[in-house]
């Protein structure tokens, strides 16, 4: 019961079509098991039911709801973290797992549509930033607070599409100065860095993109990770956040966490 008391908010809650469990989902249940009160925010409701459903029948969560907002609508951001305050009293985790590329459309530099780039942009970047410009207000008069943001080895490592390394390089620097702005008022602001995950937005999507079949995809992914030539999962995503969001880091903050099986320490030098 490590988040017993604590209310979180998650942002990218639900699930892309696919195999196995995404970052988001996967964090809902394992914050719901040790005890976090959770607003479940995705773009898709129905997405967002299925996680509360899961959490309930299978992970014990004390309390958890549903709720549908659009990240590249800032009114949408705002209804629910007042939302979250209005219902609890309270904000104590704010976890954005949000983040697009192929899906979106992402290009090379010369490649690149400006319509991608937007779209990818404002859901990436910018509705973290504005996720946060609503939450930082209750966290800094309640004196406490903890922010996650889920960016991507992809920002230090070598990348084909200009638009999600960008936005997910600009998050890790956005979540510094958040640490450091707000240290102050006690709250603590941290950045996740996924690696190659076998997830269904990382593989499924990407079969459908390419058109190649999962395994395939697979395949290719489990051979770059130095790591048993694996991929990780939603839940060592999960599991990083649940650390971070706890007591147990209270002494950190504007930290990098690679969740990466070694991909950016076998970086060339």
């Amino acid at each position: 019961m490590r988040l017993q008391d604590k209310i979180a908010v998650i942002i990218g809650a639900g699930q892309s079509p696919g195999v196995g469990v995404g970052n988001g989902r996967a964090t809902v249940l394992r914050f719901a098991q040790e005890g976090a009160r959770i607003l479940a925010v995705d773009r898709s409701l129905a997405s967002a039911e299925e996680t509360c459903e899961i959490a309930k029948n299978e992970y014990g969560a004390i309390e958890i709801v549903p709720f549908e907002a659009d990240v590249c609508k800032e009114s949408d951001l705002a209804a629910a973290i007042a939302f979250a305050k209005e219902k609890w009293g309270r904000i104590d985790i704010l976890h954005y797992n949000v983040g697009i590329s192929v899906s979106g459309k992402d290009g090379s530099p010369t490649e690149i549509t400006e319509e991608a780039f937007d779209l990818i942009t404002h859901v990436n970047l910018r509705g973290c930033v504005m996720a946060c410009k609503h939450v930082l207000p209750i966290m800094q008069a309640q004196q406490s607070g903890v922010i996650i943001n889920i960016s991507s080895i992809s920002a230090f490592q070598r990348y084909p599409w200009v638009t999600y390394k960008a936005t997910k390089a600009a998050m890790i620097e956005y979540t510094k100065q958040l640490a450091i702005e707000n240290a102050e008022f006690g709250i603590r602001a941290n950045t996740i860095l996924p690696g190659l995950m076998d997830t269904p937005m990382a593989i499924d999507t990407r079969a459908r993109v390419f058109g190649k079949t999962r395994e395939q995809v697979v395949a290719e992914r489990n051979v770059k990770v130095p790591l048993r030539h694996r991929m990780g999962t939603g839940w060592d995503v999960a599991n990083a956040a649940l650390f971070l969001a706890s007591d147990e880091a209270q002494f950190i903050t504007g930290a990098v966490l690679p969740v990466d099986g070694g991909g950016l320490v076998n970086l060339p030098r």
